[in-house]
């Protein structure tokens, strides 16, 4: 879960719908998570291993974004793409990330060494979109603190994962943002 890409990837925890089309076939799909070089989307449509589509979404309140891609792996229904972006799209793409994080509507969940201690970081919504990466950070990866001073929404199953990590794994909560304070206060 250590997170290797240079561009860091976000999850949703409900995936925006999204058109896609290839060699003169279109179709509907949902986009899994997105980063500003590319995307891992879910879809019915055959898509090609190494040739082109183009694709057309909204990630909530953004502008719609109209991108080329090239398929790099398949498994399944769900595709990795790599986006043909020049600099206009990448800054359409990197606003929508950024917009979706501070309305808690898509996350970030990365793994720090920190001074020897593994630090959980979460950016943005702290829900159920994330149970199966923070389940693995914590049974696989061995955490020993989670920063939450990203954490823009958290809802009923973030606070259960918060509780599993503290009482099942004692995990200690550092910097919790101020949506997660009031939360623990209730």
């Amino acid at each position: 879960m250590k997170e290797q890409r240079r561009h860091q990837r976000i999850r949703f925890n409900s995936q925006p719908p999204m058109r896609i089309g290839q060699f003169g076939f279109a179709g509907k799909g949902q986009l899994e998570n997105l980063s500003l070089v590319g995307m891992m989307l879910r879809t019915e449509l055959p898509l090609k291993v190494g040739k082109a589509f183009g694709s057309e979404f909204v990630v909530f309140d953004s502008p719609l974004i109209d991108l080329s891609a090239v398929v790099v792996s398949r498994i399944g229904d769900l595709y990795g793409a790599r986006f043909q972006a020049g600099p206009i799209s990448e800054w359409l793409i990197q606003e929508a990330i950024d917009n979706a994080l501070n309305l808690g509507k898509a996350s970030v969940l990365s793994i720090n060494d920190l001074q020897g201690r593994k630090v959980m970081r979460i950016a943005g919504g702290l829900n159920a979109g994330l149970r199966n990466d923070f389940m693995h950070s914590l049974t696989k990866m061995g955490v020993d603190e989670m920063d939450l001073s990203g954490v823009t929404e958290i809802d009923s199953a973030g606070i259960e994962l918060c509780r599993i990590a503290v009482d099942q794994h004692r995990v200690g909560i550092v910097r919790p943002s101020p949506c997660v304070r009031a939360v623990m206060a209730a």
